[in-house]
């Protein structure tokens, strides 16, 4: 830890992400026990027709994790990608998963609504997993968003599925040609966003497509 972090770690000290106190790991034990049981590696395999082929998973969006993904994505409280970030670490079956992929993707939010929020959640989960994993590698350029639809949290199933399509935008593809790709996102609804995003990859040419979100609704 270099200077910088000790100054804002004493000025804005580690607190659990669930009850707020002061901790140095990002969620306390107590209430980590809350949601322990409710977490582990759920893997789900599709068929080609989804253009990916695994999709990885923490828990259901459901209790304390909703409210909190709700809470980091939409009510400014940015601090939560550490917590979101240690739960995954947490499991040992996720982390030897991570190194088996030659790019983790984090999933694009269009720069107009970075700007808004201030920042992807994906991308700040994924940097915080690499600063602990040396042996991954992020590309947060491989895939931009060109349109800025409609929050998909707003529509419906069917309004979501329209609402992305061409919304993404392959590039630098000599980097992700023939490679094994991994996608990261918050939390998994229909899969509309995931699966437009594994569509570009899949037609510029990466060699497979997973997703990883820390839930599943």
């Amino acid at each position: 830890m270099n200077l910088k972090e000790n100054i804002l770690n004493i000025i804005y000290p580690n607190v659990c992400g669930i009850c707020g106190k002061i901790n140095e790991e990002y969620i306390c034990k107590k209430c980590y026990i809350k949601i322990k049981d409710n977490l582990k590696c759920n893997i789900k395999k599709y068929g080609k027709e989804k253009y990916f082929q695994k999709h990885i998973y923490m828990c259901k969006y459901e209790g304390i994790i909703r409210k909190k993904i709700i809470d980091y994505k939409f009510n400014n409280q940015a601090y939560l990608y550490k917590m979101f970030a240690h739960i995954i670490l947490q499991n040992k079956k996720i982390c030897v998963r991570l190194k088996m992929y030659d790019i983790i993707i984090p999933v694009p939010i269009h720069k107009k609504r970075e700007k808004q929020r201030g920042y992807n959640q994906s991308y700040l989960i994924a940097k915080e997993l690499q600063k602990n994993i040396k042996e991954i590698t992020i590309n947060n350029n491989a895939i931009v968003k060109i349109k800025n639809i409609k929050p998909q949290s707003e529509l419906s199933k069917l309004q979501r599925e329209k609402n992305v399509k061409d919304a993404y935008k392959v590039k630098n593809i000599e980097k992700i040609i023939g490679k094994k790709i991994l996608i990261l996102d918050d939390i998994y609804t229909t899969g509309s966003t995931v699966r437009e995003c594994s569509k570009k990859l899949i037609e510029a040419g990466c060699k497979t497509v997973d997703i990883l979100t820390i839930a599943k609704d």
